[in-house]
């Protein structure tokens, strides 16, 4: 490992052992410190980010690509309430998560602790630097980012920012970091950096994470892709479900938790999917359809590779199904794990779906776009995960921590005949 990316990387490692301790209080203020400092330093951030800018379109990237990557004074005040609101939630650190009193007279706590640093490898926009830092400091963990090569000059600023904030707080100014270097040599630096880093986190598009997941020593927690579905089942309300199949595609394509496929029982599939395409068309979407889909209106023959694909785009693959296990099948074949959604008045079906549609998210009768932490209720998250081990759905701040056992005694020792208590005269 480079001596530039060992120096970021220990002093990560130092500060957080010294952030793990502190309580919510000097947190919640470092975190507002640095939404006051972004505002104030607006001007040299917006500098910054021109540079990124002008470089991805000298480089021929796409305007809505180049749209991801700009801020503005908005924008940057908007990321800075985004730090106020991560201000105000409740610190999971030190909370019980369980706990009893043994029949021997150990009193048994599991609590939440910090997971010490944690690596953030993520694309495209530079709002996602400052998100990142502040749920892993409000959770108690230091926070070693790598961001998109096209946002190193908006990074750079953002993380000196957050840096010369955090000097006049409690919390040490080493709990950010930013991986230094432009190439993937330093992405591979982080993740081979087992020892140092506790868990590393990749956000992005498929390749990025499949990439971190195969090649990482680290261990991971894998944020997912969206190949999102609507089941619309033989008992539903067709209205409803023409509106939220809409809604799911159309309102915000370019997220994880937009339906990417929907699927028709083929008993309601005649009247249904007219209905479906002229409300698609209308909202743009374009439908690639299997020859079933194709009988009732124009569409896109579909190909094996649409079922599969996270479109992120104004495109929805569509499919006829015999049943629900059909579609059930079809999901388990297809899907990623992250949302699926039954339309159904039947609450026997809604019932079956969830049972067996093994996915981070069940959604019946509402749109799969709620897979949110803040729509859960949760408030910011740094992804949705669609793995099953330690995490799985929005990460938000308790995901973002372990937990330790704790047991207290009045000494107790355990012996080949049981506990006594040592001193007791027993």
């Amino acid at each position: 490992m480079t001596t530039e990316f060992l120096r970021v990387a220990h002093a990560a490692r130092e500060a957080a052992a010294e952030l793990a301790p502190l309580p919510r209080a000097p947190k919640d203020r470092a975190l507002r410190a640095i939404a006051d400092a972004l505002v104030a330093h607006t001007a040299e951030i917006v500098e910054a980010n021109a540079k990124d800018v002008e470089q991805a379109r000298a480089q021929g990237t796409a305007e809505a690509m180049v749209d991801r990557l700009r801020l503005d004074e908005a924008r940057i005040a908007a990321i800075a309430e985004a730090v106020r609101q991560v201000a105000d939630l409740p610190d999971p650190v030190g909370e019980v998560v369980r706990g009893s009193t043994l029949p021997n007279g150990l009193e048994l706590r599991q609590l939440r602790v910090p997971m010490g640093v944690i690596g953030i490898i993520f694309e495209g926009r530079p709002n996602v630097t400052v998100d990142a830092a502040a749920l892993c400091l409000k959770s108690g963990n230091a926070a070693l980012l790598r961001g998109s090569s096209s946002a190193y000059s908006s990074n750079t600023t953002l993380v000196k920012v957050m840096q010369e904030a955090l000097a006049g707080t409690e919390v040490p100014a080493g709990a950010v970091q930013l991986v230094p270097g432009l190439t993937r040599d330093s992405v591979k630096e982080l993740m081979r950096a087992r020892g140092l880093v506790d868990v590393l986190i990749p956000r992005g598009g498929a390749s990025l994470i499949n990439s971190v997941v195969e090649e990482s020593t680290v261990p991971v927690i894998e944020t997912g892709v969206g190949n999102c579905h609507v089941y619309i089942d033989a008992a539903a309300d067709q209205e409803l479900a023409v509106e939220i199949l809409v809604n799911a595609k159309a309102q915000r394509p370019s997220v994880c938790n937009a339906a990417e496929t929907f699927l028709v029982h083929a008993d309601v599939a005649a009247e249904f999917v007219p209905k479906a395409l002229e409300a698609l068309r209308a909202a743009g979407v374009t439908v690639h359809g299997d020859e079933a889909i194709a009988r009732h209106g124009e569409v896109v023959p579909a190909t094996e590779e649409d079922f599969f694909a996270e479109y992120l785009s104004y495109d929805i693959a569509a499919a006829v199904v015999g049943s629900l296990e059909e579609a059930v099948a079809h999901i388990r074949r297809y899907g990623s794990g992250h949302t699926e959604a039954i339309v159904t008045r039947s609450q026997q079906a809604a019932r079956r779906f969830v049972a067996l549609v093994d996915s981070a998210a069940v959604a019946v009768n509402a749109s799969t776009r709620f897979t949110d932490g803040g729509e859960f209720g949760f408030g910011a998250e740094i992804g949705i995960s669609t793995q099953k081990l330690h995490a799985r759905g929005p990460l938000g701040l308790p995901e973002l921590t372990s937990t330790k056992w704790v047991y207290t005694g009045e000494g107790h020792l355990r012996t080949a005949e049981g506990t006594v208590i040592a001193g007791s005269g027993s």
